[in-house]
């Protein structure tokens, strides 16, 4: 994958410049000071100087233009092999250039700069009848322009292995962050929709006798007081999960099983009798496991205030060896075999399948409606 191009920052400039510049101090330097041990080669003048300037200078532009970049190292490079002049740094700067280009995912570009270099040597030099080199010479450049390049295939590939595990990381980050904005807006929806029902029940029982029994309408609005506070406290609580102003633990326990008294007192001050009923040994829960089942009986004890016109609901609790089933059934009406489904019940069955259960919305016998919901420990 080509590397996307960045604004560099004012060190990054300097670094940019900083290798240039040394490298063609280096070159420059270096290969005067070569000169003196070649004597059968070419003199230095000033045409190896510009050439030796050209191939490291160019690397300034290496990051944003790679290729251009890579072409310019290769063809002052063959040059200045063709022309003889004294061996010595010179091969820096093309190293380097096919290095970073095939790094940065130019493979065919970087291979073929290797091959233009290694294939404009060889046969330039017999073109020009410049055959000192025999066989083994041959063979030994074609073998060091080989390794250069699978050395730069080799950090290429740890370059791609290390971009695609971030790449996982940062979707794993937003498939967790997906997962609990859903948990967020699944709790929002089950405190909403419970306690504004209560408050619209207690309203309404509060309408009505205010006028007839008006001192029995002070229990109705003390129930009102009451939920609608506990849900400003809740939906303070999810709001402080959101705006993420405390990393430490919450100060406040996450509902489960534990506040299922509470909610059934509560719901009861709404004119809804609730039975619980349960079978096994009650014993700790997974936090994940006992939030949902906290939910889903939450939920369901809504629905029936909302829509069931139902006098009493029973909330039964079966702790097995293998599993958690709820069962909550109303006297209420429901009339078709199948009930329709709507957000409560759809997002009940979503945090059953989220643990692996199961969750079904059925009619009763005595014709109300039945939710069972089976949750794997």
């Amino acid at each position: 994958m080509i590397e996307p191009v960045h604004v560099p920052t004012f060190g990054a400039r300097v670094r940019r410049v900083l290798l240039p510049v040394a490298l063609a101090v280096f070159s420059v330097v270096g290969s005067f000071g070569a000169s003196r041990g070649q004597t059968d080669r070419h003199e230095p003048d000033w045409f190896m100087v510009v050439l030796l300037l050209v191939g490291a200078l160019s690397l300034y532009w290496l990051r944003t233009k790679p290729i251009p970049v890579l072409w310019a190292t290769v063809i002052s490079t063959l040059i200045y092999m063709l022309r003889e002049y004294p061996w010595g740094p010179v091969v820096f700067a093309f190293v380097i250039a096919v290095f970073t280009t095939i790094r940065l995912g130019h493979r065919l570009a970087g291979w073929v700069g290797l091959i233009t270099l290694y294939v404009g040597h060889v046969g330039g030099r017999m073109i020009l009848g410049i055959n000192e080199q025999g066989v083994y010479q041959v063979l030994l450049v074609g073998t060091c322009f080989c390794v250069l390049g699978f050395l730069a295939e080799l950090f290429r590939a740890h370059r791609d292995r290390v971009m695609a595990a971030a790449r996982t990381r940062e979707e794993e980050e937003l498939r967790r962050a997906g997962e609990e904005r859903l948990r967020i807006a699944q709790e929002l929806h089950d405190v909403v929709a419970h306690h504004i029902s209560l408050i619209n029940v207690q309203a309404s029982t509060a309408l009505h006798l205010v006028d007839r029994q008006p001192e029995q309408a002070a229990p109705a609005l003390s129930a009102i007081k009451d939920a609608s506070k506990e849900a400003l406290v809740e939906l303070r609580s999810i709001v402080g999960v959101l705006r993420q102003s405390d990393e430490s633990a919450p100060r406040t326990p996450v509902a489960g099983l534990d506040h299922l008294d509470h909610l059934i007192s509560r719901t009861e001050r709404a004119g809804l009798e609730v039975h619980k009923i349960v079978h096994g040994e009650p014993r700790p829960l997974p936090s994940g496991l006992d939030r949902a089942a906290f939910r889903i009986i939450q939920e369901s004890l809504t629905n029936v205030v909302r829509h069931a016109r139902a006098t009493s609901a029973t909330v039964r609790i079966q702790y097995g060896e293998q599993t958690l089933v709820l069962q909550i059934d109303d006297n209420g009406d429901c009339l078709a075999a199948a009930p329709q489904e709507g957000n409560g019940i759809s997002g009940m069955r979503e945090r059953a399948t989220a643990l692996g259960g199961t969750l079904t919305a059925n009619r009763t016998p005595a014709g109300g409606l039945r939710i069972t919901a089976t949750l794997p420990l």
